[in-house]
């Protein structure tokens, strides 16, 4: 049951990866309990909101917190679990300051899927998958989101076109073209309904754009829906912002 009771309510919103359900105990991690110890300054019996991506949203309460450890107690769910749309982002890897902004902004535009693609002109090829974690999360927490997307080991241009070929439900490729031309034409936006609720990947490419083979095998598959996203050419990360705002406003849950 959802809770009514306003007489206590949480500011301070964590993701956990433990069951929640009323009455449970749980144990917070190292860095949630040196967050709430040492830069919250909380104490036990203070109120902190709780998710975990599968259970909705609850208010729990701070049960134990010392030197060592913090221990919360759920009481009472505050909103029940939601899921984004079936959208997959595929990117290429930029710099670092500019990766952490794209998993960050993916995770609040909704995004369920993060997927790392290596291409003929991706630059960075190291990635530290605990840290773009922790930056999804954070966004999640900040932005009262109950999702956090899932975060994909790194694949090759070519693995990622089989993955979707391969995919079942099929999956849309939505390949965001600087060629494109400078609007999005009525048969883009004509298409782009078409597929409205149904699952999608949208693909962003490397500074530098993609290879001329590259470009000959998206032309090439039957489920591409090739899209303009304006007249000036965009960073990656902006193309980012700009492409799910596209389909969140067109095919998402926007609309």
């Amino acid at each position: 049951m959802v809770s009514q009771d306003n007489q206590m309510t949480g500011k301070i919103r964590l993701y956990i990866s433990e069951d929640l359900s009323e009455g449970r105990n749980c144990s917070l991690i190292k860095g949630q309990h040196h967050y709430l110890r040492n830069v919250m300054r909380c104490q036990s019996g203070e109120p902190i909101l709780v998710f975990n991506g599968r259970d909705g949203e609850w208010l729990a309460e701070i049960s134990q917190i010392d030197k060592k450890v913090a221990e919360i107690q759920v009481r009472s769910q505050t909103r029940p679990q939601s899921f984004t749309s079936d959208i997959h982002v595929l990117f290429a890897p930029v710099k670092k300051a500019r990766l952490n902004y794209m998993v960050q902004k993916a995770t609040e535009m909704g995004a369920s899927s993060l997927v790392p693609v290596m291409t003929q002109y991706t630059q960075k090829t190291r990635l530290n998958y605990e840290r773009l974690k922790a930056n999804m999360v954070e966004a999640a927490e900040q932005c009262n989101l109950l999702n956090v997307p899932e975060l994909c080991e790194a694949i090759n241009f070519e693995q990622a076109l089989e993955k979707l070929d391969d995919a079942t439900p099929a999956r849309s490729l939505i390949f965001c073209d600087e060629s494109a031309g400078p609007v999005l034409t009525k048969d883009s936006r004509d298409a782009l309904e078409a597929i409205k609720n149904k699952p999608v990947a949208v693909l962003i490419g490397p500074e530098g754009g993609f290879s001329p083979a590259e470009r000959k095998k998206l032309y090439a598959r039957p489920d591409t829906l090739t899209i303009s996203l304006g007249p000036r050419i965009l960073r990656a990360d902006t193309a980012l912002v700009a492409a799910l705002s596209l389909c969140q406003m067109t095919i998402g849950d926007w609309v």
